[in-house]
């Protein structure tokens, strides 16, 4: 191993009293509190009398209590819905910002304003948009003859709803593809259009491949994202109508901060923790499938 010279070590020095925030800030805030969950997931307890440790009794409950389940369903259900919605449209979106249009930059500004609104201001603005007697949306489908709809008061409608409200944050997203479709060689566009390839072949045979690597990660990002949808549910309709929107994070905190079961919570979390790994290692694993990467692996 080579020895360090005495400037080397002085920079390795700096080096991890500069990053020893960071490190501390990770141990402390997320290893920490990651372990001390693991460990009350096998207690029951309420905060306020001592914790009893009772092995793997949590778990076990889990997997008989209803609303857990329902709240697996609604997760998976909204999941489903969300995830090709803000993975695709955004794609068509980048593109279309991605052309030579006088003032470009404008409708670019436009498009990621939204992703910068916090999640409680925007909620509100859709509970507008979605209000059955006087929202946006039932007034311009009145003016166009249509009939009215509950949208997130309706049991069939709140998912759908809420996934379709997904794609308006979805800012970032959108910024993430168009860095990506720039990056994307011009001569590739030249050479398909002097072979006769229309706009359809160049986007399935180019822009596709060439933009796997961003859909990969984006994908990943949404899955992560939907299992995790909290802040939507509890500003607009508390889970409701008839659960029909107890998202599986909703259903954590209220068995965490309004029934006290610390212990049953931590174990549910847990339980979230694994599905969410386990469906991003699906991913991963079918990613070399299907996932172009420059090198040509």
């Amino acid at each position: 191993m080579k020895k360090l010279t005495v400037r080397e070590k002085a920079q390795l020095k700096w080096g991890y009293f500069f990053i020893g925030p960071a490190i501390i800030g990770l141990f402390c805030f997320n290893f920490g509190p990651m372990l001390f969950s693991m460990g009350i997931s096998f207690t029951s307890w309420d905060v306020i009398t001592p914790w009893k440790f009772i092995g793997l009794e949590n778990y076990k409950n889990l997997f008989k209590d209803p609303l857990v389940l329902k709240s697996l369903q609604v997760t998976a259900y909204y999941t489903l819905l969300s995830v090709p919605l803000v993975t695709c449209i955004p794609l068509l979106i980048a593109m279309l910002l991605n052309t030579n249009v006088k003032g470009m930059s404008v409708f670019r500004t436009i498009f990621y304003i939204p992703s910068i609104v916090p999640v409680v201001a925007s909620s509100a603005i859709w509970m507008y948009i979605y209000n059955p007697m006087y929202g946006l949306l039932n007034s311009i489908i009145r003016a166009l003859g249509g009939s009215s709809h509950n949208f997130i008061f309706s049991p069939k409608e709140v998912i759908p709803s809420l996934a379709v409200m997904a794609v308006w944050s979805a800012g970032n997203t959108v910024v993430i593809y168009l860095a990506g479709l720039q990056g994307v060689p011009r001569q590739l566009y030249e050479a398909a259009e002097l072979d006769g390839a229309g706009p359809v072949a160049r986007f399935k045979n180019i822009t596709v491949p060439m933009m796997t690597p961003i859909i990969f990660y984006n994908l990943v990002m949404a899955i992560i994202g939907s299992m995790q949808t909290f802040t939507q549910s509890y500003i607009m309709t508390d889970g409701g109508p008839s659960n029909a929107s107890l998202f599986y994070s909703l259903l954590v905190y209220r068995t965490a901060f309004k029934q006290s079961k610390m212990g049953y919570s931590a174990a549910m979390s847990w339980v979230l923790f694994v599905i969410i790994a386990a469906l991003t290692g699906l991913v991963f694993k079918t990613s070399n499938k299907w996932v172009i990467y420059e090198n040509g692996d």
